[in-house]
């Protein structure tokens, strides 16, 4: 009865972590990175203009946006298998959503950070700076579990890191200079 048990521990708590799991590989992804980058992107285009509540809108709507022009570009340009048979229309859609969500759950905690001060709970100024900074410190993680995946010593995770800011910070920059 006691192995019984435990196995029923680990089901229950492998189960659990699943979620957690599914998150984390999406914030792995080049859809997480790209959507990091488009929501502290468009963070500085907004703050100055709008109000909290537009800026949360107009991220939140333009972040969705891209995601479906996205899901609409894989499933018209790769339905095919490698064998040449056609993907039915449902499970590529599915599956181009399903890969691509870390797009959509990058903008989870700056949109959070732009709720409060949509609430009134955090100044407007504080909620920007919070949002901006989670999205750079979120790349800068990024970098830092990637070469930790690739066995790279402390150095090299910690160089990876601060190469992945910089870019990311360069791209951002760009591409609030065209918006």
């Amino acid at each position: 009865m006691g192995e019984e048990a435990a196995h029923s521990r680990r089901t229950a708590a492998e189960a659990a972590a699943r979620p957690v799991r599914f998150v984390l590989d999406a914030y792995n992804t080049e859809h997480a990175v790209y959507g990091l980058v488009l929501v502290t992107a468009l963070i500085t285009v907004g703050w100055k203009f709008d109000t909290d509540l537009e800026v949360l809108l107009f991220i939140v709507g333009t972040v969705g946006v891209f995601w479906l022009t996205h899901i609409y570009a894989v499933v018209v340009a790769s339905r095919r298998t490698a064998e040449g048979r056609a993907v039915p229309i449902g499970r590529a859609v599915a599956r181009s959503a399903s890969r691509s969500v870390g797009m959509l759950l990058a903008m989870l905690l700056p949109v959070l950070a732009l709720a409060l001060a949509t609430l009134g709970w955090v100044d407007e100024y504080v909620a920007y700076y919070i949002a901006l900074c989670v999205g750079i410190v979120s790349l800068a993680v990024i970098g830092w579990v990637n070469s930790e995946r690739n066995r790279g010593a402390w150095y090299f995770r910690l160089l990876s890191a601060v190469i992945t800011t910089v870019l990311g910070l360069a791209v951002i920059w760009l591409s609030s200079l065209v918006h």
